[in-house]
C-alpha cells in the first residue's frame, strides 16, 4: 500500500543470450569472474532470469549446477532466482511440511502475508512443482484454530479495496473486544475472521476504535489473548495491516539476530521482495534499527551469497 518502491526493475536492454554468452565467458579458464555474474542476476527481472535459465538449456547446461559449481558461500540456496516468481514459496511451503515437526515461522510469513493472486499462485505452482495439494497439505499437517485461519487466508478471499467502513470498524472492535480481553477465555473464530477478511485499511481503522475502547493496543491485547502460533498469526496479520514493509525489516532483523544466521528468512525477503517494496524495507529497516540494512547483512553470511544478496539491495 502506498507509494513502495522495489530494488530491481526489468532490464532496459534486455538481450538473454548476450547474458548467457557473458556468464559462460565469467565461467571459462582458470578462476571464476563472480562479480560479473552477480551483476547479471541482480540486475534483471524475475521473467528476465527465467529466459536466460531457459535459453541457457539450449547450450545442453543447467544454469543452477553451472552456478553452484562456479559460485561459493550458500549459493545453492540462491538459485531459487532462477525460477518463476511464485515457485520458491511454493517450494518452501513443503519444505515447511515435509518430515517431522512443521516449520510454523515459514507458514506463517508467507501466507500472512500474500495478496489474494499470490494465494492462488502459490496453491498453483505447489501442484505443478510437486504434484499435491496445498490446502490438503495445510489440513494434514496443522490443527485446530491455527489450521481454520490458515485455510481462511487459503480460500484467497480478503476484501483488498482501499474503503474504510467507520460503523463496521466500530462492530468490528467491538467484537473483537467482546471476544477477547472481556471474557475469559478468547473466541478464536471471531479473530480469525475479522483478520482473514478485511482489507488493510479497514483493520486499521478497527484497531483505532478498539484502542479506543479497550484503552489497550491490539497487538497487546494479542499478546495476552492468544499464545504459540496462533499468536504469530494474528500479530503477523495486524503488523502487515499497519506497515507491510516495517514487517519484513522484522523477519530480515530477526533473521540476522543471536547465534547463526537464518539464510532461507534472507533470501525469501530479499529476492522475494526485490521487484515490489525492497528499498522502501530498506528505508523502514534503517528507521527502526538505526543501522542500514547493507550493513546488517555484510556481517552475517560470505561469500558469492552474501554479494549476490547486496548487489540485490543496491
Amino acid at each position: 500500500m502506498g507509494n513502495v518502491q522495489p530494488t530491481i526493475t526489468p532490464y532496459e536492454d534486455f538481450d538473454a543470450v548476450a547474458d548467457i554468452k557473458a556468464i559462460r565467458k565469467a565461467c571459462k579458464g582458470f578462476g571464476t569472474d563472480e562479480e560479473a555474474i552477480i551483476e547479471i542476476l541482480a540486475n534483471r527481472s524475475s521473467a528476465q532470469r527465467v529466459e536466460i535459465k531457459q535459453a541457457f538449456e539450449k547450450f545442453d547446461d543447467e544454469l543452477e549446477e553451472v552456478l553452484k559449481k562456479e559460485l561459493t558461500g550458500s549459493f545453492e540456496k540462491d538459485v531459487a532466482m532462477l525460477d518463476p516468481p511464485h515457485v520458491p514459496y511454493a517450494k518452501e511451503l513443503r519444505r515447511a511440511m515435509k518430515g517431522a515437526g512443521t516449520d510454523e515461522d515459514v507458514l506463517v510469513e508467507i501466507l500472512c502475508t500474500a495478496t489474494n493472486q499470490d494465494i492462488l499462485r502459490y496453491k498453483e505452482a505447489y501442484v505443478q512443482t510437486h504434484d499435491r495439494d496445498l490446502e490438503a497439505d495445510l489440513e494434514d499437517d496443522t490443527s485446530g484454530d491455527v489450521k481454520h485461519l490458515l485455510l481462511a487466508l487459503l480460500q484467497a478471499d480478503r476484501d483488498e479495496g482501499f474503503e474504510v467502513d467507520e460503523s463496521v470498524a466500530e462492530q468490528d472492535a467491538t467484537a473483537l473486544f467482546e471476544a477477547g480481553e472481556s471474557r475469559f477465555g478468547t473466541d478464536e473464530s471471531t479473530f480469525s475472521y475479522i483478520l482473514a477478511h478485511r482489507n488493510y485499511l479497514q483493520l486499521q481503522a478497527t484497531f483505532k476504535v478498539y484502542e479506543t475502547l479497550s484503552g489497550t493496543d491490539i497487538l497487546d491485547a494479542i499478546d495476552n489473548e492468544a499464545t504459540g502460533t496462533l499468536k504469530d498469526c494474528y500479530i503477523t496479520i495486524v503488523r502487515c495491516a499497519k506497515n507491510l514493509q516495517l514487517y519484513f525489516a522484522r523477519r530480515l532483523n530477526a533473521a540476522m539476530k543471536g547465534a547463526g544466521t537464518d539464510e532461507d528468512t534472507l533470501i525469501r525477503v530479499i529476492v522475494g521482495r526485490s521487484e515490489f517494496d525492497l528499498d522502501t524495507i530498506k528505508d523502514m529497516y534503517l528507521e527502526k534499527y538505526d543501522v542500514p540494512l547493507r550493513e546488517a547483512l555484510e556481517s552475517e553470511c560470505g561469500g558469492d551469497f552474501k554479494r549476490l544478496l547486496l548487489a540485490i539491495l543496491h
